[in-house]
């Protein structure tokens, strides 16, 4: 059986990096993601004047404290991500900080409008440039509060934990759907008193205290190995995994379309971690709902390749969300199945995908430099060989090295 280990997880290295710069103390992120998004922030925290190390495969940082940056005005840019963006903006609205966050490329296109609006109804004074880039920070710090507002993302959700260290009394909101809780659990890791009670969510004020910690492997980033396994037939383990339950949908969507996927967990703290076995299957049609969607945002587009190979129609539901992303991922995704010879439909929030389709390269695939579409194009191409894909490079921003890997692999 191949074997497979994908690198770093993104979404917790740029976290750990966030909470380790406002933390009190020495906190240790081993084995980081070094990507073009998790160097922007690295960058970011410097400018900030966070003092940051590398030792070994570790970033050792020197914390700021909750209030160490100073009064400002900093001007950060967060290039292409926009989890830094918007955590960014979380944390220095809780450290009375004034900045100016900027970006480039498809982020300045990418709605920031919510984060803002989420974070000024928690007092702090976070303006939006006609509802996007840049981001405006004025150094007052947020009154906090019972926000009457509801969030599915977790970025928001981060953001408002992050404002919320800094309040001047608890910050609390409700999840109108689960939503990955990387930040929650690297919070209370480092020492954040945060207190759930159903759906809603609160943060209290207070400082982190450093801590080391280890970043797993990304699972959006081996979900194109697991699409590309099961569309060529192949046996593939995949080892040391990150297992977070709020990122595993894809994973479970897969099962109850009867993918044969064997987990086998690992311990680990704040983030769970193991292997992920996956056998040749035959999958039928699955119907996904809107609030599975959070849990395997970034999957989207290699279950609708899987859901066309698949028998029977796949429904999925609540997939809005998927066209504010480095691309209209909607229109992308059907751009995708159109240059392997495949259909699908898109109404009201609603994906609509026949299954028992082939594949065949009629064109060369366009990523719309969209990371996600580079890499479910490089999973299709498991199953339609000779697929050529456009503009490939884009995949740096999360998964530098992802083709050599995948040519590896398959």
């Amino acid at each position: 059986m191949q074997t497979y280990t994908p690198p770093p997880d993104k979404s917790i290295t740029i976290r750990a990096l966030l909470l380790g710069a406002i933390a009190r103390g020495r906190t240790v992120v081993k084995n980081p993601l070094r990507s073009s998004d998790t160097e922007a922030a690295l960058r970011c925290l410097r400018a900030l004047g966070v003092k940051i190390k590398t030792a070994g495969n570790s970033l050792e940082i020197t914390g700021a404290g909750p209030a160490g940056f100073g009064p400002g005005p900093f001007r950060l840019d967060a290039r292409e991500s926009g989890t830094l963006a918007r955590l960014l903006a979380g944390l220095l609205a809780g450290s009375g900080t004034a900045a100016v966050i900027t970006g480039r490329g498809t982020l300045r296109r990418r709605p920031m409008g919510p984060v803002a609006a989420a974070l000024r109804m928690a007092g702090a004074d976070v303006r939006a440039a006609r509802g996007r880039l840049p981001l405006t920070i004025s150094p007052a710090r947020p009154l906090g509060g019972t926000l009457k507002f509801a969030t599915a993302s977790a970025q928001i959700k981060s953001s408002l934990l992050l404002a919320g260290l800094g309040a001047r009394r608890p910050v609390s909101f409700r999840e109108s759907a689960p939503s990955r809780d990387h930040t929650e659990r690297l919070l209370e890791f480092m020492g954040a008193r945060l207190k759930r009670s159903g759906p809603r969510l609160s943060a209290y004020p207070g400082a982190l205290r450093g801590r080391a910690m280890e970043v797993p492997g990304d699972i959006s980033s081996a979900a194109p190995f697991i699409a590309a396994a099961l569309l060529a037939g192949r046996p593939l383990k995949i080892k040391r995994a990150g297992l977070n339950p709020g990122r595993l949908g894809f994973v479970k969507i897969l099962s109850r379309m009867g993918a044969r996927i064997k987990i086998t967990r690992a311990a680990g703290k704040p983030e769970p971690a193991g292997d992920i076995e996956i056998s040749p299957s035959e999958l039928r049609a699955a119907r996904v709902s809107a609030r599975e969607i959070p849990s395997m945002i970034d999957e989207v587009p290699l279950l609708v390749l899987l859901a066309a190979r698949a028998r029977g129609v796949t429904v999925i539901k609540g997939a809005d969300e998927l066209r504010k992303k480095e691309s209209d991922r909607i229109a992308s995704t059907l751009a995708l199945l159109a240059s392997l010879g495949a259909r699908a439909s898109y109404r009201g929030g609603t994906l609509t995908v026949p299954g028992g389709q082939a594949f065949r390269p009629l064109r060369p695939v366009t990523t719309f430099d969209d990371h996600r579409v580079a890499m479910a194009a490089a999973a299709a191409s498991a199953a339609c060989p000779g697929l050529k894909i456009k503009s490939p490079g884009c995949v740096d921003k999360s998964y530098p090295g992802f083709f050599r890997d995948f040519r590896r692999v398959f």
